[in-house]
């Protein structure tokens, strides 16, 4: 599958996560420890806006504190769907993917770049269906992009502490299921 439409299913699953949770789940726990409904859905709307930020060139510290606090306001979906749609056609400009991008990890390739985020988003959105009671299944081929993407990767991601360790999954766990173990999640989670 092209990565700009793995990365397209990924926004929509996430940004469609989004305007299902209820007026009382933004406090809800998620997956990720210390972190309620609210502030996934803020993290991720905040990896969408660095992405337009460093996509246009721009260096973590020309950006600087321009993306902390609360950004979403008063509404999360809203904000979550703008988002979303600017970080979509960063991507889609010409040359966008030619690109290198500065992060803290260093200067990377934007198709690099553009991986990462569909597993933000595709975990994240996860996380946020389990968390608020939504259906958790994931786009398949989305999955099976990452899934390749991220088994080449699994190693630098653990030394780097960007992922707890990985959950051990039955052998007969699918491929969605295999993937949220690798990002250190168990698939049987409930809040």
């Amino acid at each position: 599958m092209d990565p700009l439409e793995t990365y397209r299913r990924s926004l929509a699953e996430f940004t469609d996560r989004v305007e299902q949770v209820g007026p009382g789940q933004w406090s809800e726990p998620t997956p990720c420890p210390d972190w309620d409904v609210r502030t996934l859905v803020n993290h991720v709307v905040g990896e969408d806006r660095w992405s337009v930020a460093l996509l246009a060139g721009r260096t973590i510290e020309e950006v600087g504190d321009r993306y902390d606090g609360d950004l979403l306001g008063a509404d999360p979906a809203g904000a979550a769907r703008e988002a979303a749609a600017q970080a979509e056609l960063a991507f889609v400009h010409p040359g966008a993917l030619d690109r290198t991008v500065a992060l803290s990890s260093g200067d990377t390739p934007a198709d690099e770049y553009l991986h990462q985020l569909i597993a933000e988003h595709l975990i994240h959105g996860w996380d946020l269906a389990v968390a608020i009671g939504a259906d958790p299944r994931m786009d398949a081929d989305a999955v099976a992009a990452c899934a390749r993407w991220f088994a080449r990767r699994i190693g630098d991601y653990q030394r780097g502490r960007l992922t707890r360790p990985e959950v051990d999954v039955s052998a007969r766990a699918d491929e969605q299921d295999r993937l949220v173990a690798a990002f250190g999640r168990d698939p049987d989670w409930t809040p």
